[in-house]
């Protein structure tokens, strides 16, 4: 066992038992998952930030590649009040500091408090409290990542065939395997793009509908993706994912926002406008979208009203805050890629519905 300290933007130096050794330092942000740790510590979207989880263990029921989200770690540490041997393990083979025996009700209580804030963390034989304070002193004054995109994108495009007609372009910002699968899963074609393609590389698919995935980041910084939307709306369906929604309506006139502490964890409760049906759903994201600009809001939070649904019915648009995937959480939402699949064009009668398979 090693030491570990964890120096935080509130002032607060916080000392832990070190896991696996090192330095880093990011935004510190929470799950209230349960379940779905291999899922969390996958998912492109929680790329240079530090995870804390906030169920108590960590690590009960191993850890297995199938569950994987995307091909790495993305997290710079995690942070929990118990990790198991096996998760230890596994973190320490892809080089990503962890830290447990901490208070993480306290962490996730004061991010909610103050708002999202900075985190330096030091974990080895040699931590001290000095060390963590020189890691969360090279957080101040820096900017966003403007191209964080790029550090969890395809390289290169990849496609997964359907048994279907419908063809899906899914542009690449930090997708989670997952939503891929459950398109497939409905008889998609699903070509994978990377995040910054080209209006070429689309038109070259002749894609049915234009997918814009879910990421880690300001959804400003993601130019390339704007252009996109832009050039298809109007011309081909688009549909779009937690970053992909605020992507969508930044390109349509609408703007977004970073929020407080974001919204995470498996038990956010959305509520349909039209039906009055709430579902609990699974999101990831620190930014929201302010302005709808040309969408209609269809769906909200119904604990701060920010927009959870967006859509188009002149421009054939329909986009999802949270991540209907759930992968890890509740099963509500999955209806969602049934009703992206029913934009396509007529004639693709072999695209079918999934119900209980995903």
């Amino acid at each position: 066992m090693s030491d570990a300290y964890l120096a935080l933007e509130d002032g607060r130096v916080v000392e832990a038992r070190g896991r696996v050794p090192g330095r880093t330092r990011g935004e510190l942000v929470f799950t209230t998952a349960y379940t779905g740790y291999e899922e969390s510590l996958t998912d492109p979207s929680y790329e240079e930030q530090v995870l804390t989880f906030s169920y108590p263990l960590i690590g009960n029921y191993g850890v297995r590649a199938e569950r994987f989200e995307s091909d790495r770690i993305h997290p710079r540490a995690a942070v929990a009040r118990e990790f198991t041997d096996e998760v230890v393990e596994w973190l320490a083979e892809e080089g990503v500091p962890a830290v447990d025996h901490i208070d993480t009700r306290d962490i996730v209580t004061s991010v909610r408090e103050q708002g999202a804030m900075k985190v330096g963390i030091v974990v080895g034989d040699d931590a001290t409290p000095e060390a963590a304070k020189e890691e969360l002193a090279k957080c101040k004054g820096m900017s966003e990542h403007t191209d964080i995109g790029a550090q969890v994108t395809t390289t290169e495009p990849v496609t997964y065939e359907g048994d279907g007609d419908t063809t899906v372009a899914l542009v690449d910002c930090g997708a989670k395997k997952s939503i891929a699968e459950s398109l497939v899963a409905r008889g998609a074609t699903v070509h994978v793009l990377p995040y910054d393609a080209t209006e070429a590389d689309v038109s070259a698919l002749s894609p049915d509908i234009l997918f814009i995935s879910n990421g880690p980041g300001d959804p400003e910084n993601y130019t390339a993706t704007h252009d996109l939307v832009e050039a298809f709306a109007g011309e081909v369906p688009l549909a779009g994912i937690c970053l992909g929604q605020q992507i969508i309506a930044s390109a349509l006139g609408g703007t977004t926002e970073k929020m407080a502490f974001g919204h995470r964890g498996v038990n956010q409760p959305v509520r349909d406008l039209d039906s009055g049906k709430v579902i609990m759903t699974t999101q990831n994201h620190g930014y929201t979208v302010a302005e709808p600009g040309t969408l209609d809001v269809t769906q909200v939070n119904v604990n701060d009203g920010t927009a959870e649904g967006l859509a188009s019915t002149d421009l054939n648009v329909i986009t999802r805050q949270y991540h209907p995937e759930a992968h890890p959480g509740p099963h509500d939402s999955l209806g969602f890629f049934d009703d992206v699949l029913a934009m396509a064009p007529a004639g693709n009668e072999k695209t079918r519905k999934v119900v209980a398979s995903d």
